[in-house]
C-alpha cells in the first residue's frame, strides 16, 4: 500500500466585516413576500391599525398609507394623520437621499417610527423611551399581515 502526504495551502474563507446597516436593510427590503396578496383595502388597514393598538401599550397613535401616498386607515383624525405620515415619509427619505425602508426619530415629547413593506407605508407615535426593536417588529408583523391577507379575525369586543 502506497501512503503519501499532501500539503494544501489554506485561504481565509470567512471574512468579519463590520456590521453595514444600508446594505443589509436593502438587502432584505429588496426581498419580495411572495405571499401577498396586492391592493389593500380600507377595511383591512383599519383592522390593521386596530391590531398595532393591540400589540402595543407605547403606541399613541397610527396611520397606514398605500404606495401613493394615500391614506388608508388612521388611528384620529384622517387629515392630520395624512399630513404627519407624508411629512415624516418626506423628511426621511430627504435625509437618506433614497426612500426608506425604516426610520426612528426620538424627540422630548415622544417617538415616531415608520416601516414600508409590499407597498405599504406604517408611521406610527408612541410615548417617549419605548423598545424601539419591538416596535418596529410589531409594525412589520402588522404590515406582513396585512399584505398576506392573514390579519387575525375581528374578536367579540371589535365586533361589538
Amino acid at each position: 500500500m502506497i501512503s503519501s502526504t499532501v500539503t494544501i495551502a489554506h485561504s481565509a474563507t470567512t471574512v468579519s466585516h463590520d456590521a453595514r446597516p444600508r446594505d443589509t436593510a436593502g438587502i432584505v427590503a429588496d426581498v419580495p413576500d411572495p405571499s401577498a396578496t396586492g391592493a389593500v383595502g380600507v377595511a383591512e388597514a383599519e383592522r390593521a391599525v386596530t391590531r398595532l393598538e393591540r400589540l402595543s401599550d407605547d403606541l399613541t397613535g397610527c396611520a397606514i398609507l398605500d404606495r401613493a401616498g394615500n391614506l388608508l386607515a388612521a388611528s384620529g383624525d384622517r387629515e392630520t394623520w395624512e399630513q404627519a405620515a407624508r411629512g415624516l415619509l418626506a423628511a426621511a427619505d430627504a435625509a437618506a437621499g433614497e426612500p426608506v425602508s425604516h426610520a426612528h426619530v426620538g424627540t422630548e415629547d415622544g417617538e415616531a417610527f415608520l416601516v414600508r413593506r409590499n407597498g405599504l407605508a406604517l408611521v406610527a407615535a408612541s410615548e417617549r423611551f419605548p423598545l424601539a426593536s419591538l416596535m418596529l417588529s410589531d409594525m412589520r408583523a402588522v404590515l406582513r399581515e396585512l399584505a398576506r391577507g392573514s390579519l387575525p379575525a375581528a374578536d367579540r369586543s371589535e365586533a361589538a
